[in-house]
């Protein structure tokens, strides 16, 4: 994987003052997006074991809450088999520390179902999806829309968008055995700043 930028303090991607990982990859190609450099799965730095070093030592000071994903798109397949261990190390070390994730993938349809062969839609569900979604605890989805932006929004570009509470979403369906989960049935809760 590849990322294009690291903020040891940034405060636009999330509450608080964060670290924010921009990695590189992006298959959605939304129009006016700020960030379209990260479209390409090789642009900027690869990322190492070193960068996760690095990122765990932002995190470390009592002011940083947490850790913010973005890109590029965090969920392509690539970079999720990627994400998976880093964010099982943040995790190890800074339990108390909050992770943040924006998507352009929609939770339900695109992370939660299965692809539907011949759909000709984007899915980035993949042995890794699960687990990392267990760790993030707000997520921002839906594709930036020119059209729908809206600057009065909190840490949503667009109007399209949803900030979503995952661990309060997510507990009722992960308590299912996984046969008897319907990502249509789950119930969104969304994330109240402040």
């Amino acid at each position: 994987m590849f990322y294009g930028t690291i903020k040891n303090c940034d405060i636009a991607d999330g509450e608080g003052c964060r670290v924010s990982l921009f990695v590189s990859g992006c298959r959605h190609h939304c129009k006016g997006c700020f960030n379209e450099a990260t479209w390409d799965f090789r642009y900027g730095e690869v990322f190492t074991k070193e960068t996760e070093d690095m990122i765990l030592e932002y995190l470390k000071p009592a002011y940083i809450h947490g850790l913010t994903l973005l890109g590029g798109e965090p969920f392509e397949v690539p970079n999720q088999r990627i994400l998976l261990p880093f964010l099982r190390r943040v995790k190890a070390a800074y339990p108390e520390k909050t992770i943040w994730s924006y998507t352009g993938y929609r939770l339900e349809k695109d992370l939660l179902s299965p692809e539907v062969p011949g759909s000709g839609r984007l899915n980035a569900r993949c042995e890794c999806t699960d687990e990392m979604l267990s760790m993030i605890d707000v997520l921002v989805d839906g594709r930036f829309v020119l059209e729908k932006k809206d600057i009065s929004l909190a840490f949503c570009g667009s109007s399209n968008q949803r900030l979503i509470d995952l661990k309060k979403t997510l507990a009722p369906y992960f308590a299912l055995p996984a046969e008897e989960r319907k990502p249509a049935e789950l119930q969104i809760v969304l994330y109240q700043p402040g």
